[in-house]
């Protein structure tokens, strides 16, 4: 039920930006395949027998980088072309069918890595492995004597390896960014002296020592993410889905959800959250979920654009969710030094509120689109959980054992051994010897474009921190606020969108969390809320117009019109845009985040699900346009979370139902 069409397969490499883009075959194939099984074994060795930490990020680094110049096509990027092309209107309104070819293409000769992809796998190798044969000596060179001759021709060239890296995984962007902070280092001595951006410039060794040498640079927390956590979730995910969880969690959905005529939207957002676990990506689990939800939802009677909005609202969510969320996530635990259990606690109620938001929005369609009850080919339910439930165990294990104080990546390796050894209560998943294989080289293959989009988001933090940009743009922001933090909010979430448009979900949340989380906290908004604030709106980047790439891929599948998609799309994850505001504007916001007595905490989140209610009227469609409007601003009124807003936002809320009765009764006379 859950395999992916050869249509569906080409979706999900045209636009996801986490997945080889190279079909590799034969000996080159498997050779691949095994450096990445034993990358994937190294990581999870190094959790119980752990390494000098920079050491190992290096060692990590040394292993996938190569891998990416042999995965990925040196052309532009499968992403942007896709994205040139819908700029350009090019069959913006034909199906996806006529869009994708109906049998995928068969690896040709220019799948085959060439001369000059071997040459930059063989330098990348070289120059991560260098300082590791006498990484004392490196260490001590980069902490203050002079660096050789060598050692800034290594990390020059590693620089060069690393915006190729980012071009070929993730598209032109990121590479662009990073080169004009690397000349705003070598030339900020030419700004003006009056300018609060211009510094006194650094030297070549002095960028290079920074950023390969130090903590701030390639090897910083970014990497240290990567290197850790992303990488053993990955093969953490990959287990599960070869064990069978994929199929068991789509199935499960469909079972839950039969009776109602909103059921479909339900259980296809439902599926979207467990498959979410699996994928961890928005936009291969809008792809992967589409191929089996589009035809429920189309034999429901949902249009083109409102199924392709639940598809990547659905999808977006599971970054945005527990128990495992997106990568940026796991950088937050790093910058806060908290464990990564906390991080999952802050995400628990906005998480709530956002499925709520969407299942009142799926309600209120289901009436307005006249949509019906499908009869699903699946399981009873029960069925179902006392079959296959054991695929919970694992999912819940990881927070078990994070509660008693077990580190994240222990308890991550734990739940994959967990996962595997109950996959032999399976037989058609039983994970062999070669499906372990399989399972730890996709875990590793996975996490190559973050792994270089870490790296070169090294080069921003490091640039950031030695020429003390980060500060300054801070000033800027709160100058050009006026000190106000509701203005200083408005154009922080502005900009991290807008930043998101440009560059991936983790890359965004990095620039954004050194540059706009420090004029936040100069207007004392806590570090937990403002990295919750730019976390948020950095994944909402997938799902915002113009670009919306998980919306681009429904549109793609429902064959709907790709704006419109993105609008319904919009509509269905507004909560998670509001939200945000609430836990930093106000003090009572910090409750939304699970923090303060237990009370405030619950009438807060009692208070945010009334104001998601609120909106979901205000943007139904159902109401007529003065009931909508009072709902607009009782919902605004409501998520300031403080005792005046919150009864005047009732005393509004009360006032729409009151005109909706009177509306109705006049439409309706007795």
């Amino acid at each position: 039920m859950t395999e992916l069409s050869a249509r569906e397969a080409e979706l999900v490499s045209a636009h996801e930006q986490e997945r080889p883009a190279r079909e590799l075959s034969g000996g080159l194939r498997l050779g691949v395949w095994i450096v990445g099984g034993l990358l994937s074994v190294y990581s999870l060795v190094v959790v119980f027998w752990p390494i000098e930490a920079i050491e190992h990020r290096m060692t990590f680094l040394a292993a996938a980088l190569p891998l990416v110049f042999l995965c990925y096509r040196s052309g532009v990027p499968p992403l942007v072309r896709r994205l040139l092309r819908r700029g350009t209107g090019a069959a913006a309104e034909q199906p996806a069918a006529a869009e994708q070819p109906a049998v995928a293409e068969q690896p040709t000769a220019a799948e085959r890595p060439s001369v000059a992809d071997w040459v930059l796998a063989a330098v990348a190798l070289a120059v991560l492995v260098y300082p590791l044969f006498d990484f004392e000596a490196f260490r001590e060179r980069g902490s203050g004597a002079a660096l050789t001759s060598v050692d800034i021709a290594a990390g020059l060239a590693l620089t060069v390896l690393l915006l190729e890296a980012v071009r070929r995984t993730v598209g032109w962007s990121l590479a662009i960014i990073c080169v004009i902070f690397l000349i705003y280092a070598y030339y900020g001595s030419y700004l003006p002296i009056n300018w609060t951006i211009g510094h006194r410039g650094f030297d070549l060794e002095q960028i290079v020592s920074q950023l390969y040498t130090g903590t701030e640079g390639f090897f910083g927390v970014p990497m240290q993410v990567a290197a850790s956590y992303i990488i053993l979730f990955t093969i953490y995910g990959a287990v599960l889905d070869y064990s069978g969880a994929s199929r068991f969690f789509i199935d499960l959905s469909f079972a839950a959800f039969r009776k109602s005529r909103a059921a479909p939207g339900r259980t296809v957002t439902t599926a979207g959250f467990l498959l979410g676990t699996v994928s961890g990506s928005g936009v291969a689990t809008t792809v992967s979920l589409g191929s089996v939800a589009w035809p429920v939802l189309r034999r429901a009677g949902y249009p083109k654009e409102p199924a392709g909005g639940i598809l990547a609202a659905g999808g977006i969510g599971a970054i945005l969710s527990p128990p495992t969320l997106g990568a940026a996530a796991f950088i937050i635990a790093e910058y806060l030094q908290v464990s990564y259990l906390e991080v999952l606690l802050y995400a628990t109620i906005p998480t709530i509120l956002y499925y709520l938001g969407i299942f009142l929005a799926i309600e209120i369609d289901s009436r307005r689109f006249s949509t019906h009850a499908v009869e699903v080919d699946a399981p009873k339910a029960g069925r179902l959980l006392l079959r296959f439930g054991y695929h919970f165990s694992s999912l819940i294990l990881i927070i078990v054992l994070m509660a008693l104080d077990r580190s994240a990546f222990q308890a991550v390796v734990i739940a994959t051994g967990i996962a595997f050894a109950l996959s032999f209560l399976d037989p058609e998943h039983r994970m062999g010897p070669k499906r372990v294989a399989q399972a730890l080289a996709k875990g590793a293959l996975e996490v190559l474009p973050v792994t270089a989009v870490c790296a070169a988001a090294g080069i921003i933090v490091g640039i950031i921190t030695q020429t003390g940009l980060g500060l300054n743009l801070a000033d800027i922001i709160v100058d050009l606020a006026a000190g106000n933090l509701i203005l200083t909010t408005v154009l922080s979430g502005v900009a991290v969108m807008l930043l998101g448009l440009a560059v991936p979900v983790t890359a965004s949340f990095i620039i954004a969390a050194v540059i706009i989380g420090p004029a936040l906290f100069a207007l004392g908004v806590t570090k937990a809320e403002a990295y919750m604030f730019v976390f948020y709106y950095a994944v909402l980047s997938e799902v915002s117009p113009p670009t919306a790439l998980s919306a681009v891929a429904a549109a793609a599948i429902t064959g709907g019109n790709t704006y419109r998609t993105m609008m319904m799309t919009w509509r269905y994850t507004l909560p998670a845009f509001l939200v945000p505001f609430a836990f930093v504007l106000t003090p009572n916001g910090q409750a939304l985040l699970g923090q303060g007595p237990i009370g405030t905490v619950l009438l807060m989140t009692a208070v945010s699900a009334i104001a998601v209610a609120a909106l979901a009227i205000a943007t139904g469609g159902l109401a007529g346009w003065p009931e909508r409007v009072l709902a607009a601003v009782a919902a605004v009124l409501l998520l300031f979370l403080e005792p005046v807003p919150i009864i005047a936002g009732l005393a509004v809320l009360a006032v729409a139902a009151a005109v909706h009765l009177v509306r109705r009764r006049r439409r309706n006379p007795a």
